[in-house]
């Protein structure tokens, strides 16, 4: 298979590495120049046999939909563009009725596995037809872990549906790094335990709470066990606003969601311990920035 793959950052380079070892012909364009296999979306797209494939995995936002415009422009009908950012779940309709205008596919898909992706493999949470998805699906094949049927889901026929199961997933994310946060400031406070960072990972064993998060979580502690060296600061990518909108839109309880959101805010106003936690996870993870004391 040939594909397009437009941004090569924290994920997308990655990504491009792993359909490379998958046999896939990869043909990658970024804004950095050194980064790039083409010149230009342009050239991205003229290297690219028909029906042709574009991946698109660039921030969310104006950035997918303007390079979606581009690249509406630059294909052709029966080609496809596959939006593997984390864009908000209402942005597909539009880009799909869009693209459909000149008979280009369009799939949406949600892509989680952070920085670890490449090592480990990506989950996958694709929506649109099963014709479009068919067309990338080596792609899928490539990136989703190894050895599992687990790991790639197509979600529904209609444009948003990975996107959204996506969001719910960050939104869940939130919660459970909340919980870890709120346990280890509680452990940190009192006297009468000790060795804070091994009870965290006597956890990893046997435990209903064992999770690659909570490995994560043990590796940020051993490795600065207070951690002075975070500020109590953590910022939220939009996902978990967009969980919580939509529970609303939908009359749907999410207080333990809701609430870690609100935590996330309320470290914008005051320095947080139980945010440090939360920093040291997005960071363990997704590479997310921390801010440093000092």
């Amino acid at each position: 298979m040939h594909i397009g793959l437009v941004g090569l950052g924290k994920m997308g380079g990655p990504m491009r590495t792993r359909m490379r070892n998958a046999g896939l012909t990869v043909v990658g364009y970024s804004r950095t120049p050194e980064d790039s296999d083409a010149e230009s979306l342009e050239a991205l797209v003229e290297a690219l046999p028909a029906p042709k494939v574009v991946w698109v995995m660039v921030p969310a936002g104006d950035p997918t939909r303007s390079t979606i415009a581009r690249l509406k422009e630059l294909l052709s009908e029966g080609d496809l563009v596959v939006d593997g950012g984390n864009s908000k779940y209402t942005d597909d309709a539009i880009n799909a009725a869009s693209l459909a205008e000149r008979g280009i596919g369009f799939v949406d898909c949600g892509v989680s596995g952070g920085v670890w992706g490449l090592q480990n493999g990506y989950a996958l949470m694709y929506g649109g037809s099963a014709e479009d998805a068919a067309k990338v699906m080596p792609a899928f094949e490539a990136l989703k872990p190894a050895d599992t049927t687990d790991g790639l889901v197509h979600c529904g026929t209609t444009p948003g549906a990975g996107h959204f199961a996506k969001m719910v997933h960050n939104g869940i994310e939130y919660a459970m790094m909340q919980a870890f946060a709120e346990g280890w400031e509680l452990l940190e406070k009192v006297d009468i335990v000790d060795n804070v960072p091994e009870i965290f990972a006597s956890w990893r064993t046997g435990t209903v709470v064992r999770s690659w998060l909570l490995d994560l979580f043990v590796d940020q502690l051993r490795a600065d066990e207070h951690l002075d060296a975070l500020k109590g600061y953590a910022d939220d990518s939009g996902e978990g606003r967009w969980t919580v909108e939509a529970a609303i839109e939908n009359a749907v309880p999410m207080p333990a969601i809701a609430a870690s959101l609100f935590a996330r805010f309320v470290s914008r106003q005051d320095d947080d311990v139980a945010m440090k936690a939360i920093a040291a996870m997005r960071n363990g993870f997704g590479g997310h920035a921390v801010t440093k004391k000092g």
